[in-house]
């Protein structure tokens, strides 16, 4: 099965968001390989990137999954880099 590299870069404007999208990073915590969170108070916002290693089948669904929260708004940018498992 090949899979790629990829950054899912989500901005949260509605905190009630996140147990939900803490919900579905978990379901995919197998495929992710880091994650970093800033919290920009002066704005109310949170700024998320989220790297991962997965079929591009999984990395769509994720970022879709995401994409669907309200009050959250997400972007994937994909690797050149695909590898067989």
């Amino acid at each position: 099965m090949e899979t790629r590299v990829a950054v899912i870069s989500l901005i949260v404007t509605q905190p009630e968001a996140v147990e939900e999208l803490n919900a579905i990073l978990h379901t995919y915590s197998s495929y992710i390989i880091g994650r970093m969170g800033l919290p920009y108070r002066q704005k109310n916002v949170n700024i998320i990137c989220v790297a991962v290693d997965a079929p591009q089948n999984i990395i769509s669904a994720m970022s879709g999954k995401l994409g669907l929260l309200a009050g959250v708004n997400t972007k994937t940018v994909y690797s050149n880099v695909i590898a067989k498992e």
